[in-house]
């Protein structure tokens, strides 16, 4: 079990804390090491009188039980004293909860300006003061936890509450608001509806009601959205009973009520009212930026001459049936040195650099393309696969992310020249929560000849659930790295203008130079292009492997994970694989993986095959695979009856040697040394290579090396159990008789005979072999 959540060294602020829900609000923090500010005016629930009874009850009782605690019996209008009663005894605030609150219930048309005004200045105003007083504090401190406390009818309404209704949404408005202005300084703002037995629900609510309803059923919650731990912030929740829902708004797909230079009438209102009130398809907005890019885009594809009739089969925007196969108009792009050395500067090289020449100098004797460029001419066209009212495609361009890319290399780019790129939708994934866009295409020069060819894979936030499907047999996949250290690791300090100067190479996306665009997004500033990053770790594979020589990159695939700032260090770590190089792109400054999955396929070195000469050191166990693959080539059954993929690291005094890959999944069998080709092993085997051969020739029992810890075993172990067949070509076995009745066990393996039980003189073995040539074919 996980530990305790505590709050020692955590200084809290609960108004209103004197009865009811937020006197038990105080007890749990402090319960919990918390150091309580206990604050209540001491009046009635009509806000009435004061009195210092009620706070001082509560410290007293939280001192009783070893905790710390003082009291406060100023307005929650005069936020300022609150929150100095915090800093004079405890030095800090760290978390406020505005649970102080009254009632002035009157039918609307009864309400005076008082029962107003009152009700405003408690829950409202009140929360303001108290909350503005705390967040200088907190954002010096780089910390800060808010809760806002507003109530189901202030959701919902209720009668001859206008007044308390008003107030409870303004609270949860101002706490929406909040969250988005404390995100950079790490301050969660966070909204609850309680639903409890208090001084405040007793005239609305039966006892038997109010005595199922704790107020200890809700401060769990309260106690969770304000620790260390959480990252929730900008939500509303109802909670009560032990039971907690989060609420959040739903909007219909709604109706285009006009056509490009028609008036709009009342009566297009009524003829659309079905559609405009159809939840079916329903979306949730989050931000203002979700609201207004949605009514933007209609204005565009009215002004566009969009027809106001919509198709009704097509679910939030996507329409699989009609975007697959779609072809984007060719674009062009024509360049010239200077746009490939503003790559080259956009992806960090740097007159500082080794070899800098050749990627920023025309005039270089080996002036050549950073291959990664291939992105550059494709996007335009990934563009208007996106923007350019594809059919079946009807997505909103501020929940677009670029999810994962795929580059190959059919031959070095040209220094300057026009290319043309003609993209298509291959394909369109249900991810639930998003749609997954994934768009191919191929870039040809001047002589038609194809150059590159990119796959971009896009995920569209809230687009998910139209009933696709999950998976695609189109998509590039990516591969995770071997289970080792990395063979090679670089780091490099981008420049805190690196998104600015990467920008000038054709993506132009606001998020990466403007704070407030950034901010709507949900980032504290403005954040790097992940093709940004991508061009780093393609330089740094090139330089680790290539030489820093561009013709080496066959084949680039990543998949991003989190952002990066500008001005953080990006650290590459590698591991080569025969021909690939498997590799991760981390922050050194955060850890978090900001390139996952990802890998580059290096030309001249693709994969050996059996027969050919083998990478690396020569193993006693290689000739044991070419008997592997004899064997599944005089047994055309025996792929079809294995059905699975190996993978066999074979280790040299502990370090890895060599990889075989057994891949019994192909027609009839493919034995090659690298790792799996296009596919994921089955099952891996680790083993010594004398382990190795040993097991493959009977004189190693397979369980019993796994247990010994000889042979270990990752993915599914049951596949292990057919190791035997695997192995049943390379061993003949056979007893003989000797001419002094020795009994004597020999195995065939590789071309040589093993004696493996019993004894006997060298010159008198060869008698017997030369009888049992029949048996064993030609002896060495």
């Amino acid at each position: 079990m996980a530990a305790p959540m505590r709050y020692d060294g955590k200084v809290a602020l609960i108004t209103g804390a004197g009865n009811g829900i937020g006197r038990d609000y105080a007890l749990a923090f402090a319960a919990r090491g918390a150091s309580v500010v206990v604050n209540d005016l001491g009046g009635d629930m009509k806000g009435g009188g004061r009195g210092t009874m009620a706070a001082d009850k509560v410290v007293e009782e939280i001192r009783a039980k070893g905790g710390k605690a003082v009291p406060n019996y100023d307005s929650v209008e005069e936020g300022e004293k609150l929150v100095q009663t915090a800093l004079e005894n405890f030095g800090r605030i760290d978390i406020v909860v505005n649970n102080a609150g009254i009632l002035r219930d009157r039918s609307f048309a009864r309400i005076s300006d008082q029962d107003w005004d009152l009700i405003h200045r408690v829950h409202l105003r009140g929360s303001f003061q108290v909350t503005r007083a705390a967040w200088p504090h907190m954002k010096k401190n780089k910390y800060g936890r808010v809760i806002m406390v507003t109530s189901a009818a202030g959701i919902y309404g209720n009668f001859g509450q206008a007044n308390y209704t008003a107030a409870k949404l303004g609270v949860h408005g101002m706490a929406n608001t909040l969250a988005i202005e404390g995100r950079k300084d790490n301050i969660k703002v966070n909204t609850v509806a309680p639903m409890a037995g208090s001084r405040l629900t007793e005239t609305v609510m039966p006892p038997d009601v109010a005595n199922t309803l704790k107020p200890e059923y809700v401060a769990p919650l309260v106690l969770y959205l304000t620790h260390d731990s959480c990252e929730e912030s900008g939500s509303l929740f109802e909670v009560g009973g032990g039971w907690i829902g989060k609420l959040r708004w739903e909007r219909t797909v709604g109706a285009i009520c006009r056509t490009k230079d028609t008036p709009m009438t009342p009566e297009d209102v009524r003829e659309n009212w079905d559609k405009i009130s159809d939840f079916t398809n329903s979306t949730h907005p989050t931000t203002t930026a979700d609201s207004t890019a949605h009514m933007l885009q209609v204005v565009q594809t009215v002004e566009s001459g969009g027809s106001k009739k919509q198709r009704s089969t097509s679910s939030r925007g996507i329409d699989p049936e009609l975007a697959i196969n779609q072809k984007m108009k060719p674009r062009t792009f024509s360049f010239t040195n200077k746009e490939v050395i503003l790559y080259a500067l956009g992806i960090g090289v740097s007159t500082q650099q080794e070899n800098y020449l050749k990627f920023l100098f025309e005039l270089s004797d080996d002036f050549c393309v950073i291959p990664s460029f291939a992105v550059i001419p494709a996007s335009s066209a990934m563009g208007d696969g996106l923007f350019g009212g594809v059919p079946g495609l009807n997505v909103d361009p501020t929940k677009i992310l670029h999810g994962e890319q795929y580059t190959e290399l059919y031959k070095p780019f040209p220094t300057s020249g026009t290319l043309t790129s003609r993209g298509k939708i291959v394909d369109v994934l249900d991810k639930g929560s998003g749609a997954v866009i994934i768009m191919d295409v191929e870039t040809f020069d001047d002589k038609k000849e194809k150059v590159a060819y990119n796959q971009f894979s896009t995920f569209v936030v809230g687009a998910g659930k139209f009933g696709g499907k999950r998976s695609s047999d189109k998509a590039r996949n990516t591969a995770n790295p071997p289970s080792r250290a990395p063979d090679a690791s670089m780091s490099e300090k981008t420049s805190i203008d690196q998104a600015a100067l990467y920008r000038l190479s054709g993506d132009r996306n606001p998020l990466h130079i403007d704070p407030s665009f950034a901010a709507m997004g949900g980032f504290d500033k403005p954040i790097l292009h992940g093709l940004c990053s991508y061009g780093y770790a393609t330089r740094h594979v090139m330089k680790q492997y290539c030489d820093n020589d561009v013709s080496k990159i066959k084949a680039i695939k990543v998949r991003f994970a989190k952002p990066v700032l500008p001005g953080q260090t990006l650290q590459t770590d590698m591991w080569k694989e025969g021909s690939r190089v498997f590799f991760q792109c981390k922050v050194v400054e955060t850890g978090n993986v900001s390139l996952s999955g990802a890998y580059i396929d290096l030309n001249g070195g693709t994969t050996q095959q059996v027969s050919s000469q083998p990478s690396g050191p020569t193993l006693k166990s290689d000739a044991l695979f070419a008997q592997i693959q004899a064997g599944a080539k005089s047994n055309p059954g025996m792929a079809k009856k294995i059905n699975a993929v190996f993978l066999f690291d074979i280790l040299k005094d502990g370090k890895s040697a060599a990889k075989w890959t057994v891949d019994m999944k192909s027609e009839s069998g493919e034995i090659y040394r690298d790792v799996p080709k296009n596919k994921k092993a089955d099952c891996t085997m680790i083993i010594e290579d004398d382990n190795m051969v040993n097991m493959a020739s009977g004189k190693l029992n397979g369980q019993q090396a796994f247990m010994t810890g000889k042979l270990k075993i990752k993915g599914n172990i049951m596949l292990a159990q057919k190791l035997g067949e695997l192995f049943e070509g390379v061993q003949s076995k056979l007893y003989l008789k000797c001419s002094y009745s020795e009994k004597i066990k020999l195995t065939k393996l590789n071309g040589w005979v093993h004696i493996e039980e019993g004894n006997i003189a060298k010159d008198k073995i060869f008698t017997c072999l030369k009888s049992t040539e029949r048996d064993f074919g030609k002896l060495s």
